[in-house]
């Protein structure tokens, strides 16, 4: 068992717990999450390689999903370092500005890949609903502003809470529960009034997250009834076919967050290890399989890796 630092509430450096109970295997624990964090960051490479080469994919569905890629990409490149930094016994130590610095990333990444799915259902919506439209409604000067919105929106909104992390006085042991830095991990060891980063947090998850899944619903009620009222049942099978890909993304990023929030909520008996593991699975599950998802599920981009395999072969 590792030992913490008795009196550190002075100091501005936090320790990151890991997985505890299980510090004797993380040697072995560190294989898989090796394995893990390799398959995010080369799955995601390889989606946004395929997509900027191959110009038959340089249509608004691909823009999105490039996005979700990038978005992906860069939540596993802000998280690997602690994560593995723990499992490969190189330090568990965190100053308090990059703690906050990776909590502004997460929370801010989270939003992204939020905002991402909603425009994908959004494009979705328009390709089924209003196919003559579609290429003058998606325009890549409005999948520019789309992405920017995005972007805006995730990052801008979390500054106030997040900047008021560095003013708290944290009087209580600077040991945060997981292997990464989050919001409301720091709030637990504040001493000052959270009421505005709680109330604040509260408030953008509902205006984002909840607000999203709600217009993501919205959506596929209308493309359902949109395709029901096609009278070919094959025509009916291929508009639907086209959704399968974002709507196993959309439940690979919303169904962990449930889950986590589940067990906060009503968990309190579970080990902490089981608090850990649903937190990696929220930050890492989504990014694993989101390529995996698009390169088996979609045609385009499934061929083009086929063929490119085929030729690194010869």
């Amino acid at each position: 068992m590792l030992a913490f630092p008795v009196d550190d509430t002075n100091s501005s450096i936090f320790f990151l717990t890991g997985f505890p109970g299980l510090e004797q295997q993380y040697p072995w624990l560190s294989i898989p999450f090796s394995c893990i964090y390799a398959m995010v960051l080369s799955g995601n490479c390889l989606v946004l390689h395929v997509i900027r080469t191959e110009p038959s994919l340089h249509e608004p569905m691909f823009y999105f999903l490039a996005m979700l890629a990038l978005s992906d990409l860069c939540m596993g490149l802000s998280t690997v370092h602690t994560v593995l930094g723990i499992l490969w016994g190189l330090s568990r130590e965190v100053s308090l500005d990059a703690c906050i610095a990776q909590t502004y990333f997460i929370h801010g990444l989270s939003l992204t890949e939020s905002g991402v799915l909603l425009a994908m259902a959004f494009d979705r919506f328009i390709a089924i609903c209003n196919p003559l439209r579609y290429t003058s409604i998606l325009t890549n000067a409005r999948i520019i502003k789309i992405g920017l919105g995005i972007l805006g929106r995730s990052f801008m909104f979390i500054i106030a809470p997040i900047t008021r992390l560095k003013f708290f006085h944290y009087c209580r042991p600077h040991i945060l529960s997981h292997s990464f830095c989050l919001h409301q991990d720091l709030l637990r060891l504040a001493c000052s009034d959270i009421r505005f980063n709680s109330f604040y947090a509260l408030a953008l998850v509902i205006c984002t997250l909840f607000l999203d899944s709600v217009l993501i619903l919205g959506s596929y009620i209308l493309i359902l009834h949109s395709v029901l009222a096609i009278a070919s049942q094959e025509e009916q099978l291929k508009s639907l076919q086209t959704c399968v890909s974002h709507i196993c993304a959309v439940l690979v990023f919303y169904i962990p967050i449930i889950g986590l929030t589940m067990v906060h909520r009503f968990g309190k008996h579970l080990s902490p290890v089981v608090l850990v593991l649903m937190g990696n699975i929220y930050i890492i599950f989504p990014p694993l399989m989101n390529p995996i998802i698009y390169s088996v599920k979609t045609q385009q981009i499934r061929s083009r890796i086929q063929r490119w395999f085929s030729m690194k072969r010869y």
